[in-house]
């Protein structure tokens, strides 16, 4: 069990092949309320520039783009993410409003304050390094910009079988630690069904 938990664990944080695929479109339905939460909470406005981190096969792209024309950019450790997402978005890419790219959020390849929004959702649990990954998208927001992380709750993430190894776990509180931390003034905490979080970090 402890090998094939491992397994599930490593697909969540770097989906490939067959089983990265199956992973993703599993996640996609059974985070369905987290998808909306982003979505319903997201301030948006026409032309902005979003940044989404570990997109896995597109889904929420897909979503923010429906709901307003904007230009995304996304990065994700995966090449078969990238491959996957773009053939999902395929219209969004043909009209030069989305671009997808293998990358890793604690080295942006982004010019400072770069995007309106950064959004995520369930990929802090595999960063390399947490504090660096936010000073980057810190870094690559503008003035007014918010980032919105959305991830499941501790006491959720302890039910899984899947989690005892590979994932980081915080406690609400210490999302809002680190994000003071690297300088963001405005915390806030949504809900996202009975067992998601929604962190926005506003940069002011």
């Amino acid at each position: 069990m402890s090998r094939f938990s491992d397994y599930w664990a490593s697909q969540c944080g770097n989906p490939r092949g067959i089983v990265g695929r199956l992973v993703t479109w599993a996640m996609n339905r059974a985070n369905k309320v987290m998808y909306d939460g982003i979505i319903e909470n997201m301030r948006s406005s026409k032309g902005m520039k979003v940044l989404d981190i570990g997109f896995g096969n597109g889904y929420l792209d897909a979503l923010i783009y429906r709901k307003e024309q904007c230009t995304i950019y996304g990065i994700d450790i995966s090449e078969d993410m990238v491959k996957l997402a773009s053939e999902k978005n395929q219209k969004g890419i043909e009209n030069g409003d989305i671009h997808f790219a293998v990358g890793d959020c604690c080295d942006l390849a982004f010019e400072d304050q770069a995007f309106d929004i950064v959004v995520t959702m369930n990929t802090i649990y595999f960063w390399n390094d947490t504090i660096k990954g936010l000073q980057e998208i810190y870094r690559v927001l503008k003035d007014g910009g918010v980032f919105y992380n959305a991830v499941l709750t501790k006491e959720n993430l302890d039910k899984l079988f899947y989690t005892k190894n590979g994932f980081k776990k915080f406690e609400k509180h210490e999302y809002s630690e680190m994000g003071q931390k690297i300088g963001f003034k405005k915390i806030s905490f949504k809900n996202l069904g009975n067992y998601g979080l929604l962190i926005i970090y506003e940069k002011q």
